[in-house]
């Protein structure tokens, strides 16, 4: 186990041999090596300050994204906790957005305050720091849409903030560096009347509802979308609706997501991923790229 002892005592929580699995949508995989929740954005600058640099630091949002392989995650996750999830108004368009808040608190915040343009959110299942990274986006819009700039804590702990033409992004991506946390964002809707703003969030609630397995322990959209392609169709085509292997099986109601039907691992999720993916490349030529972060150890 890494050692962790230089660096100031934290005033948050700090965690050995953390079981990652409650805390990820597919409620399964390893442990973390240490789990830390920091008290405030000063707590987390001191704490990755005096951490030794060689010592690998991610971090989890709600999970929703994400397949932590069965032996773990080296090193530390760090978790914003409700300290980070306030959401304020700046003024008539704009939101500052912590980087724990969720994209439903985001979207309603808008909504109340007659911000539109950031319905999409809603439909986004995670926190503002893991959409950020990852240009999240849904229902024709993305982050690069609405992101004025974002505060990153980086591995040295520093803090710095980023225009959003700094992030580099493309789809699904953005290069912000390895170890570094998205502490706070701001967002720019435009006036809307909350009531249609509402009908729109509906409108994308109901959608969703319709068309994927909300109730099941998956992790969301599994590959990108190629361009001029749509993943779920290519799924498809292949034959893989409803595919099984172990606990993991791709989902009959929407072929581009997987789901642990009770007792998948980690390995039986990732590996039942990338038989699709053969199976598609086999059918069509074309190679799909995973949109879920695989993280850890196997």
């Amino acid at each position: 186990m890494t050692t962790l002892t230089a660096f100031p005592t934290v005033r948050g929580k700090l965690t050995p041999n953390a079981p990652l699995a409650p805390l990820v949508w597919f409620k399964s995989g390893g442990t973390a090596e240490w789990l830390f929740e920091p008290r405030d954005v000063a707590d987390l600058q001191d704490f990755l300050t005096g951490l030794a640099p060689d010592v690998p630091v991610m971090a989890l949002g709600l999970g929703s994204n994400i397949i932590v392989r069965d032996g773990g995650v080296p090193g530390v996750v760090v978790r914003l906790g409700k300290a980070f999830a306030k959401v304020e108004r700046v003024d008539e368009v704009t939101l500052d957005c912590g980087g724990g808040a969720s994209g439903i608190l985001v979207s309603s915040t808008a909504r109340d305050n007659g911000i539109a343009g950031l319905e999409f959110l809603r439909s986004i299942p995670g926190t503002v720091g893991g959409f950020v990274r990852m240009n999240g986006g849904a229902y024709g819009r993305e982050v690069k849409d609405i992101l004025i700039d974002c505060d990153v804590v980086i591995r040295s702990g520093e803090i710095v903030t980023l225009p959003v033409s700094e992030l580099g992004y493309t789809y699904r991506h953005s290069e912000l560096s390895d170890g570094s946390i998205v502490v706070a964002a701001r967002f720019r809707g435009h006036p809307g009347e909350p009531a249609a703003i509402q009908a729109e969030m509906d409108r994308i609630s109901a959608a969703r509802e319709a068309s994927q397995p909300l109730r099941s322990k998956t992790g969301g959209s599994t590959f990108k979308n190629p361009d001029g392609a749509k993943a779920w169709e290519l799924v498809d085509k292949a034959g893989c609706r409803g595919l099984t292997l172990g606990g993991a099986q791709v989902s009959e109601k929407h072929t581009n997501f997987l789901i642990n039907t009770g007792e998948a691992t980690s390995a039986d999720i990732e590996a039942l991923g990338e038989m699709v993916r053969r199976r598609v490349k086999e059918q069509s030529g074309i190679e799909l790229q995973w949109e879920i972060q695989r993280v850890g150890k196997a």
